[in-house]
């Protein structure tokens, strides 16, 4: 259902501090304008630590969620609340965390399981909002998901009640136990270097010693993943990555490590073969 007056609406919610974006039909944010299509800008806003889009329009879902009444009211805008069907706001940004609850047996599970705070009405469920932030997850359990930094969730009301601070059973939820991930050759069809230079590995020691490292660098990193996963396959791509002595399982001991800390294969993927060309392998 549309909104009425959505850019009203939206300033209203920017002035008590909230960012906001506009959506379309289904839920959906505005599609990226031509020159950040496809990523062509280089989609930093998904690929990186939480932070705003410099694009004029509303471009990058939650990363374009301002309190700019300058920016809400400028013409790219305009135009996009024109054809708004709702507004949405970024949970993180204001020091907030939605619990989804998409269905009644969900609603009816946090009564149960998570403390009392502020609940808005959703078409099937409800939105149980938190003071404070964390990593967003969806499908944590069945009809539950999280959105908190780097996400949007839907403006319906202000809702009711007061609101709790975040407690430890929500941050629970989005935590996952640690898989063991055994790597076996052809295990991750990426491609690898060359080889054909000059190896600097004086012991086979050398080569285990770095990629050890790199996992221990994945593994135990609390913030900006994505831009850690990157950085570290940057990092043993250039220092191992053009005598050809990285095999299929050393490749595959890194993606596993990124997977563990929730990295899709995809991502891993896409890490890798960015750090390959910016080496020009």
């Amino acid at each position: 259902m549309t909104q009425p007056d959505p850019l009203r609406t939206a300033l209203d919610l920017a002035a008590s501090e909230l960012p906001v974006l506009p959506l379309r039909a289904a839920k959906l944010p505005v599609g990226n304008c031509r020159a950040c299509r496809n990523n062509a800008c280089g989609g930093r806003p998904h690929m990186a630590t939480p932070g705003p889009c410099a694009c004029p329009a509303p471009c990058h879902a939650w990363a374009a969620a301002t309190t700019d009444p300058a920016v809400l009211t400028s013409p790219p805008w305009r135009k996009a609340w024109a054809d708004a069907a709702a507004v949405a706001y970024h949970p993180g940004g204001a020091g907030l965390t939605v619990v989804d609850l998409d269905d009644a047996a969900a609603v009816a599970w946090a009564r149960e399981a998570l403390p009392a705070t502020r609940t808005v009405a959703t078409t099937r469920g409800e939105h149980w909002i938190y003071r404070g932030v964390m990593p967003s997850a969806n499908g944590v359990r069945p009809g539950v998901d999280i959105k908190s930094t780097m996400s949007y969730a839907r403006w319906i009301g202000p809702g009711d009640g007061a609101r709790a601070e975040l407690p430890a059973a929500v941050r629970a939820l989005a935590v996952k136990e640690p898989t063991v991930v055994r790597p076996t050759p052809g295990a991750v069809t990426v491609p690898l270097p060359a080889g054909g230079g000059e190896c600097r590995h004086r012991t086979p020691v050398f080569l285990e010693r770095g990629i050890a490292m790199a996992e221990q660098h994945i593994t135990e990193a609390t913030s900006a993943i994505h831009a850690t996963v990157y950085r570290t396959f940057l990092a043993v791509l250039s220092a191992h990555g053009r005598c050809g002595c990285l095999t299929e399982i050393h490749v595959a001991r890194l993606f596993a490590a990124a997977q563990a800390k929730g990295e899709s294969v995809r991502h891993c993927t896409e890490a890798w073969t960015n750090a390959r060309t910016r080496l020009g392998m």
